[in-house]
């Protein structure tokens, strides 16, 4: 009972539900699932993930299908030899065109001819190539006994594989015809002239053997290109989402209830987001392709030659993704806040340029990385946090890097991914309510230091 003699209901205490995650981690969450939904169910973001496995078909299976159509013609031995050397070259040259002893040599005429008689003999042929008797003719003069160059004309003059067929046999012949007459034996001259050894490169790394070298060289280069393009073009997203959002003043309710620097994170690791799931659809189809290669050319009755894959262990494919991830994050934080120090379109294309041209002096020194991917200036570039996201992936899928090496690049990466992101939300926080003229570079810096 109450002192006052009425009966004392308490109220009943209100319960407080308590979320598993923070309010913070809420808004960011939010965010950042309405950045990656937004783009990902766009038909732009469709077509580009279509047109990634169908470029990486047209690579895999084109070349190989022009290469089977790109045969040498099946008159290509219908020449007219103009042989002024007073030797057997010609013959020689007439009986491998038309395919050795075996082969058909009727269609290879030789006409031996003395070195004044040679503009003669050009005119005639050529009269014989216009009236569709031949294919064209090749003149042998004592130039070309010393290894100088040799005239054709004709109209296959321009097919590509006749002319690698032309000169492949004049280039035998030729050095078995200087054997000879080193004192060589002619059986001994034709099998040397005939050698064409091929070096096939093999890598070596700590695990034993890393594959064909040259594919290793093929990925590495792949790996760079397709991280420096990803990087950009979702870069350049990150910047267009926020000038779209404040020129259409979407941004001013938005900050109403999450902060900028929460909105800026959300749209960085949304937009992130799309692109690793864009790679990873373009790397699984990839893989995939490859593996259909061998069966689908056999059904057009193309035999492909023998390639594997290099080897890539999982440590080596986390570190491709973390530094993809690093590079993404700080090249992204900087292109947000150009966004969010520019109103217009043109002023944009002119405040991005510092940050573009960072990315671009990756490629500018990619030939230099590829030719000595374990020399000074390759670990310097892999260092330098700007161009460390190109570079060490090419090192990585290259040569053996030491462990310390990739903990001091990804050390310094971080550290100044870090740092951008810090200055990149104080320049948000401020530039993205602000419309009208373009501040100064003194202005931006007061923003990192005294914004609040």
């Amino acid at each position: 009972m109450s002192p006052t003699g009425l009966d004392y209901i308490s109220p009943a205490r209100p319960r407080t539900i308590v979320s598993p995650c923070p309010p913070l981690m809420r808004k960011l969450w939010t965010v950042t699932k309405r950045e990656y939904l937004e783009r990902v169910r766009s038909r732009w973001f469709l077509i580009a993930t279509i047109f990634g496995p169908l470029l990486f078909g047209g690579l895999m299976f084109l070349p190989a299908w022009f290469a089977s159509r790109s045969k040498e013609s099946a008159d290509v031995s219908r020449v007219r030899v103009i042989d002024a050397t007073g030797t057997e070259v010609g013959r020689r040259i007439a009986s491998e065109l038309g395919g050795g002893l075996t082969g058909d040599t009727t269609r290879t005429r030789v006409i031996a001819v003395a070195p004044n008689e040679i503009a003669h003999a050009e005119s005639l042929a050529t009269a014989a190539v216009l009236q569709k008797e031949i294919r064209g003719y090749l003149v042998l003069d004592d130039d070309a006994l010393q290894g100088l160059d040799i005239r054709y004309a004709g109209t296959n003059a321009t097919a590509l594989a006749d002319m690698n067929r032309i000169e492949s046999v004049v280039r035998k012949v030729i050095v078995a015809h200087r054997l000879e007459s080193a004192g060589v034996s002619a059986a001994d001259a034709t099998t040397l002239a005939r050698l064409n050894p091929q070096v096939r490169a093999e890598r070596l790394t700590a695990t034993g053997r890393g594959g064909s070298g040259r594919v290793n060289l093929l990925f590495a280069i792949t790996v760079a290109m397709l991280l420096y393009t990803t990087i950009f073009i979702y870069g350049q997203n990150v910047l267009r989402g926020v000038m779209e959002e404040k020129q259409s003043r979407v941004a001013e309710v938005v900050v109403s209830s999450v902060s900028p620097g929460t909105l800026l994170a959300g749209k960085v690791l949304g937009v992130g987001a799309v692109g690793l799931t864009q790679m990873l659809v373009w790397m699984g189809s990839s893989i995939v392709l490859f593996r259909l290669r061998g069966p689908i050319l056999a059904k057009f009755g193309i035999t492909s030659m023998p390639f594997q894959l290099p080897s890539i262990t999982p440590g080596m494919l986390g570190l491709l993704l973390l530094f993809f991830v690093l590079g993404y994050v700080l090249y992204s934080a900087m292109f947000a806040a150009v966004g969010a120090m520019v109103s217009t379109e043109q002023d944009a294309q002119q405040a991005q340029m510092p940050v573009v041209m960072l990315l671009v002096m990756s490629v500018m020194f990619l030939q230099t990385a590829i030719s000595e991917p374990d020399g000074r200036m390759a670990t310097n570039l892999s260092w330098l946090p700007f161009s460390a996201p190109i570079v060490m992936p090419l090192r990585l899928a290259t040569v053996n890097v030491p462990a310390w090496d990739i903990f001091t690049s990804l050390a310094i990466l971080a550290a100044t991914c870090y740092l951008c992101v810090y200055a990149a939300a104080r320049i948000y926080r401020t530039g993205l309510l602000l419309y009208g003229k373009r501040p100064s570079f003194l202005e931006v810096m007061r923003w990192v230091v005294r914004s609040r």
